[in-house]
């Protein structure tokens, strides 16, 4: 219940779960105009400042910082990789194929071919109320995407239980405990990584943080600052691909904050 609750209570809180909220609130009220309309102009604002670059931009830095990438990778015991990157080969998809989160598979690949360890444990399961009846699991799909990317059978493990990120932790110690491998080295996307990173420590591992997926670059946050009127107005235009940024930053510290409340940080 918990996990059905974890992840169906949160749409609430995000932007536009709460310009739903906001709107169905201010049809109740027509006898009150006032509380009406402001109603009404908080939602929209809500929509509008989530929609927009420098908020989602914000938000995702803020997250993706944390753990900037090294100018050369150590070695570890193991790579884990969170998932997942890849979508399911059923009907009419031939082959498994690359979703945004991709970027991790990509990551742990080169990783393993630049021999920083021998394998790779995949980990991520089906949530049952979320995804069709007889989906593989996300382990499944990342073993199969890892293998076209030239990863052999033999250096992947995989996990094909969790349903979040605290299960992915917690299952991959129990895997790798009959192993000994301790020193691991942690593929996420970078938003993703600072919940995972605590989560994994909880767990006893050593994490040396591997993040990919990186929504915001050096390049991208300058674009904030230009003095220039029409870079100015496109960046204060809502689009949908910003506001599912924000919503995202905004999911993962929520994510947090339960997870913390949980006491499994």
């Amino acid at each position: 219940m918990f996990i059905f609750l974890s992840k169906f209570l949160p749409v609430f809180v995000y932007p536009l779960g709460i310009t739903i909220l906001l709107i169905v609130t201010a049809v109740f009220v027509k006898k009150r105009p006032y509380l009406q309309r402001a109603l009404l102009i908080t939602a929209v604002l809500i929509l509008w400042l989530s929609s927009t670059r420098p908020v989602a931009f914000a938000l995702t830095r803020s997250l993706e910082q944390q753990y900037r990438p090294p100018a050369e990778w150590p070695a570890a015991e193991a790579i884990v990789v969170l998932g997942s990157g890849a979508e399911p080969q059923v009907p009419p998809r031939t082959t498994v194929e690359v979703n945004k989160a991709g970027d991790r598979e990509l990551l742990a690949a080169q990783l393993y071919r630049q021999g920083k360890a021998d394998k790779i444990v995949v980990t991520g399961g089906v949530v049952p109320w979320l995804n069709p009846e007889d989906m593989p699991s996300g382990a499944d799909s990342m073993a199969a995407l890892l293998q076209i990317l030239d990863v052999p059978p033999e250096a992947l493990v995989l996990e094909t239980q969790s349903r979040n990120t605290y299960e992915n932790a917690l299952f991959t110690r129990q895997i790798l405990a009959e192993s000994g491998e301790q020193r691991i080295l942690l593929v996420t996307s970078a938003t993703h990584m600072p919940r995972s990173v605590r989560l994994f420590t909880a767990q006893g591992f050593t994490v040396i943080p591997a993040a990919a997926d990186f929504q915001v670059t050096d390049a991208d946050w300058r674009l904030l600052f230009v003095p220039d009127l029409e870079v100015q107005l496109f960046n204060w235009l809502p689009e949908a691909g910003y506001l599912h940024m924000t919503t995202t930053a905004l999911k993962e510290y929520v994510g947090l904050l339960v997870y913390g409340w949980q006491g499994w940080l």
